[in-house]
Protein backbone atom coordinates (compact mmCIF):
# COMPACT_ATOMS: atom_id res chain seq x y z
CA UNK A 1 0.00 0.00 0.00
CA UNK A 2 2.98 2.39 0.69
CA UNK A 3 4.32 1.30 -2.49
CA UNK A 4 1.19 2.36 -4.06
CA UNK A 5 1.39 6.09 -2.70
CA UNK A 6 4.34 6.63 -3.18
CA UNK A 7 3.80 5.73 -6.82
CA UNK A 8 0.66 8.11 -6.21
CA UNK A 9 2.68 10.74 -5.32
CA UNK A 10 5.65 11.10 -8.17
CA UNK A 11 3.09 10.60 -10.84
CA UNK A 12 0.96 13.30 -9.94
CA UNK A 13 2.98 16.22 -12.25
CA UNK A 14 2.95 14.25 -15.09
CA UNK A 15 -0.84 13.63 -14.87
CA UNK A 16 -1.55 17.49 -14.07
CA UNK A 17 0.87 18.20 -17.51
CA UNK A 18 -1.40 15.81 -19.60
CA UNK A 19 -4.81 16.97 -18.40
CA UNK A 20 -3.93 21.09 -18.34
CA UNK A 21 -4.79 23.18 -21.20
CA UNK A 22 -1.94 24.19 -23.18
CA UNK A 23 0.31 27.18 -21.57
CA UNK A 24 0.16 30.29 -24.21
CA UNK A 25 3.38 31.12 -25.99
CA UNK A 26 4.93 34.38 -24.20
CA UNK A 27 6.41 36.80 -26.27
CA UNK A 28 10.15 37.72 -25.95
CA UNK A 29 10.29 40.00 -28.91
CA UNK A 30 11.91 42.78 -28.81
CA UNK A 31 8.83 44.80 -28.88
CA UNK A 32 7.87 42.98 -25.80
CA UNK A 33 10.30 43.82 -23.73
CA UNK A 34 11.10 47.46 -24.78
CA UNK A 35 7.16 48.07 -23.56
CA UNK A 36 7.89 45.95 -20.59
CA UNK A 37 11.27 47.76 -19.46
CA UNK A 38 11.38 50.93 -21.07
CA UNK A 39 14.97 50.34 -22.84
CA UNK A 40 14.38 51.73 -25.85
CA UNK A 41 14.74 55.21 -23.76
CA UNK A 42 17.03 54.22 -22.35
CA UNK A 43 19.32 52.43 -24.59
CA UNK A 44 18.93 55.79 -26.93
CA UNK A 45 20.20 57.60 -23.77
CA UNK A 46 23.00 55.96 -23.15
CA UNK A 47 24.46 55.82 -26.99
CA UNK A 48 23.96 59.86 -27.49
CA UNK A 49 26.44 60.10 -24.07
CA UNK A 50 29.00 57.35 -25.82
CA UNK A 51 29.29 59.12 -29.06
CA UNK A 52 28.75 62.92 -27.95
CA UNK A 53 31.89 64.10 -29.43
CA UNK A 54 33.87 67.12 -30.76
CA UNK A 55 33.93 68.54 -34.34
CA UNK A 56 36.72 68.58 -36.89
CA UNK A 57 36.62 71.65 -38.49
CA UNK A 58 39.06 72.60 -41.41
CA UNK A 59 40.47 76.26 -42.55
CA UNK A 60 41.64 75.98 -46.40
CA UNK A 61 42.46 79.20 -48.82
CA UNK A 62 45.59 80.72 -50.65
CA UNK A 63 48.32 82.05 -48.51
CA UNK A 64 47.71 84.78 -46.66
CA UNK A 65 44.01 84.36 -47.18
CA UNK A 66 43.34 84.98 -43.75
CA UNK A 67 43.32 81.33 -42.15
CA UNK A 68 45.05 81.59 -39.09
CA UNK A 69 43.74 85.17 -37.88
CA UNK A 70 40.58 83.17 -38.36
CA UNK A 71 41.51 80.05 -36.88
CA UNK A 72 42.81 82.11 -33.02
CA UNK A 73 38.89 84.09 -33.28
CA UNK A 74 37.31 80.72 -33.57
CA UNK A 75 39.28 78.80 -30.74
CA UNK A 76 38.92 81.70 -28.50
CA UNK A 77 35.59 82.56 -28.95
CA UNK A 78 34.65 78.87 -28.63
CA UNK A 79 36.41 78.66 -25.15
CA UNK A 80 34.46 81.76 -24.16
CA UNK A 81 31.30 80.26 -24.50
CA UNK A 82 32.70 77.16 -22.21
CA UNK A 83 33.39 74.73 -25.32
CA UNK A 84 36.58 72.52 -25.12
CA UNK A 85 38.40 73.75 -28.28
CA UNK A 86 42.13 73.36 -29.52
CA UNK A 87 43.94 75.14 -32.37
CA UNK A 88 46.17 72.86 -34.93
CA UNK A 89 48.32 73.58 -37.46
CA UNK A 90 49.53 71.37 -41.07
CA UNK A 91 52.41 71.12 -41.15
CA UNK A 92 52.94 70.32 -37.58
CA UNK A 93 56.65 71.42 -37.84
CA UNK A 94 57.33 70.81 -34.01
CA UNK A 95 57.33 66.76 -35.32
CA UNK A 96 60.83 65.42 -36.82
CA UNK A 97 58.62 65.64 -40.16
CA UNK A 98 57.63 68.71 -39.71
CA UNK A 99 60.82 70.30 -39.30
CA UNK A 100 61.85 68.64 -42.87
CA UNK A 101 59.04 70.17 -44.44
CA UNK A 102 59.73 73.66 -42.42
CA UNK A 103 63.56 73.43 -44.01
CA UNK A 104 61.97 73.16 -47.01
CA UNK A 105 59.45 76.12 -47.23
CA UNK A 106 62.03 77.95 -45.78
CA UNK A 107 64.34 77.89 -48.86
CA UNK A 108 66.91 75.76 -46.81
CA UNK A 109 66.79 72.40 -48.33
CA UNK A 110 65.68 71.16 -51.96
CA UNK A 111 63.27 67.73 -52.17
CA UNK A 112 61.56 65.91 -55.02
CA UNK A 113 58.13 67.27 -55.27
CA UNK A 114 56.56 63.61 -54.61
CA UNK A 115 58.91 63.32 -51.28
CA UNK A 116 57.89 66.50 -50.57
CA UNK A 117 54.13 65.43 -51.21
CA UNK A 118 54.56 62.41 -48.75
CA UNK A 119 56.17 64.02 -46.65
CA UNK A 120 53.01 66.51 -45.59
CA UNK A 121 51.04 63.87 -46.24
CA UNK A 122 52.89 61.61 -43.10
CA UNK A 123 53.11 65.02 -40.78
CA UNK A 124 49.02 64.40 -41.18
CA UNK A 125 49.14 60.95 -40.65
CA UNK A 126 51.41 60.83 -37.30
CA UNK A 127 48.71 62.83 -35.56
CA UNK A 128 45.57 61.21 -36.35
CA UNK A 129 45.30 58.64 -33.53
CA UNK A 130 46.03 61.69 -30.97
CA UNK A 131 43.20 63.71 -33.24
CA UNK A 132 40.61 61.10 -32.95
CA UNK A 133 41.42 60.77 -29.30
CA UNK A 134 40.77 64.63 -28.68
CA UNK A 135 37.56 64.61 -30.58
CA UNK A 136 35.79 61.49 -28.29
CA UNK A 137 36.96 63.20 -26.33
CA UNK A 138 34.87 65.99 -26.67
CA UNK A 139 37.53 68.76 -28.05
CA UNK A 140 36.76 70.43 -30.76
CA UNK A 141 39.64 70.93 -33.25
CA UNK A 142 40.20 74.10 -35.28
CA UNK A 143 42.76 73.14 -38.26
CA UNK A 144 44.76 75.59 -40.01
CA UNK A 145 45.20 73.19 -43.55
CA UNK A 146 44.33 69.61 -43.83
CA UNK A 147 44.37 67.46 -46.76
CA UNK A 148 43.18 69.58 -49.15
CA UNK A 149 45.63 71.92 -49.23
CA UNK A 150 48.70 68.96 -49.81
CA UNK A 151 46.62 67.76 -52.72
CA UNK A 152 46.19 71.26 -54.43
CA UNK A 153 49.35 72.71 -54.19
CA UNK A 154 51.49 69.26 -55.18
CA UNK A 155 48.47 69.07 -58.35
CA UNK A 156 49.47 72.75 -58.95
CA UNK A 157 52.86 71.52 -59.37
CA UNK A 158 52.16 68.96 -62.42
CA UNK A 159 51.82 65.80 -59.95
CA UNK A 160 49.05 63.88 -60.94
CA UNK A 161 45.35 64.93 -59.13
CA UNK A 162 44.54 61.35 -57.87
CA UNK A 163 47.90 60.28 -57.10
CA UNK A 164 48.57 63.54 -54.77
CA UNK A 165 44.65 62.32 -52.70
CA UNK A 166 45.94 58.85 -52.62
CA UNK A 167 48.19 58.69 -49.44
CA UNK A 168 45.23 61.29 -47.52
CA UNK A 169 42.45 58.04 -48.23
CA UNK A 170 41.66 57.13 -44.68
CA UNK A 171 42.39 60.16 -42.57
CA UNK A 172 39.53 61.60 -40.28
CA UNK A 173 37.13 63.64 -42.58
CA UNK A 174 36.25 67.03 -41.64
CA UNK A 175 32.93 67.91 -40.25
CA UNK A 176 33.17 71.05 -41.74
CA UNK A 177 35.32 72.98 -44.28
CA UNK A 178 35.71 76.93 -44.34
CA UNK A 179 37.27 78.01 -47.50
CA UNK A 180 38.70 81.51 -47.16
CA UNK A 181 38.51 82.77 -50.68
CA UNK A 182 40.37 85.59 -51.72
CA UNK A 183 41.79 86.90 -55.04
CA UNK A 184 45.17 85.94 -55.74
CA UNK A 185 46.08 89.51 -56.43
CA UNK A 186 44.54 90.64 -52.85
CA UNK A 187 46.35 88.53 -51.29
CA UNK A 188 49.15 89.27 -52.59
CA UNK A 189 48.73 92.71 -51.01
CA UNK A 190 49.14 91.72 -47.43
CA UNK A 191 51.83 91.52 -45.60
CA UNK A 192 54.85 89.09 -45.08
CA UNK A 193 53.76 87.64 -49.02
CA UNK A 194 56.36 86.05 -50.93
CA UNK A 195 58.49 84.95 -47.61
CA UNK A 196 58.10 81.33 -48.26
CA UNK A 197 58.57 79.32 -51.15
CA UNK A 198 54.70 78.68 -52.92
CA UNK A 199 53.88 82.39 -52.21
CA UNK A 200 54.28 83.49 -55.85
CA UNK A 201 51.10 84.95 -58.20
CA UNK A 202 51.31 82.63 -60.67
CA UNK A 203 51.55 79.46 -58.54
CA UNK A 204 48.93 80.64 -55.95
CA UNK A 205 46.42 80.90 -59.19
CA UNK A 206 46.77 76.76 -60.18
CA UNK A 207 46.03 76.21 -56.53
CA UNK A 208 42.99 78.32 -56.55
CA UNK A 209 42.22 76.07 -59.72
CA UNK A 210 42.92 72.76 -57.55
CA UNK A 211 40.89 74.10 -54.89
CA UNK A 212 37.61 74.32 -57.06
CA UNK A 213 38.03 70.32 -57.97
CA UNK A 214 38.38 69.03 -54.18
CA UNK A 215 34.77 70.77 -52.98
CA UNK A 216 32.53 68.80 -51.35
CA UNK A 217 29.29 69.28 -49.30
CA UNK A 218 31.20 69.50 -46.23
CA UNK A 219 32.57 72.98 -47.81
CA UNK A 220 31.10 76.70 -46.75
CA UNK A 221 32.67 78.94 -49.43
CA UNK A 222 33.53 82.38 -47.20
CA UNK A 223 33.90 85.98 -49.13
CA UNK A 224 37.62 86.91 -47.28
CA UNK A 225 38.03 89.85 -48.98
CA UNK A 226 35.75 91.54 -46.22
CA UNK A 227 37.16 92.66 -42.81
CA UNK A 228 38.10 90.23 -40.93
CA UNK A 229 35.92 90.80 -38.04
CA UNK A 230 32.74 90.22 -40.85
CA UNK A 231 34.18 86.75 -41.93
CA UNK A 232 34.36 85.75 -38.09
CA UNK A 233 31.20 86.89 -37.75
CA UNK A 234 29.79 84.40 -41.01
CA UNK A 235 32.26 81.49 -40.07
CA UNK A 236 31.30 81.49 -36.35
CA UNK A 237 27.68 80.47 -37.36
CA UNK A 238 28.66 77.71 -39.45
CA UNK A 239 30.92 76.17 -36.51
CA UNK A 240 28.40 75.95 -34.31
CA UNK A 241 25.93 74.14 -36.35
CA UNK A 242 28.84 71.59 -37.04
CA UNK A 243 29.36 71.93 -32.98
CA UNK A 244 26.11 70.87 -32.19
CA UNK A 245 25.74 68.15 -34.79
CA UNK A 246 28.48 66.10 -33.52
CA UNK A 247 27.32 66.91 -30.06
CA UNK A 248 24.42 64.48 -30.94
CA UNK A 249 26.47 62.14 -32.18
CA UNK A 250 27.13 62.22 -35.72
CA UNK A 251 29.60 59.39 -36.61
CA UNK A 252 32.97 59.52 -37.75
CA UNK A 253 33.29 59.42 -41.29
CA UNK A 254 37.44 58.71 -43.58
CA UNK A 255 38.75 60.67 -46.54
CA UNK A 256 38.78 59.59 -49.92
CA UNK A 257 37.13 55.99 -48.97
CA UNK A 258 34.77 55.20 -52.01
Amino acid sequence: MRRALYSKVLLAPFQMLQTSPPLKPINYGVQSWHKRFNLSRKFSIKMEASTKRGALVVLEGLDRSGKSSQCVKLVSYLMGLGCSAELWRFPDRNTSVGQMISAYLANQSNLDDRTVHLLFSANRWEKRSLMEDKLKAGTTLIVDRYSYSGVAFSSAKGLDFEWCKAPEAGLLAPDLVLYLDVPPEKAAERGGYGGERYERLDFQKKVGEKYQALRDDTWKIVDASLTMEEVHQEIKEYVMQSVKSCEIGKPFSQLWLH
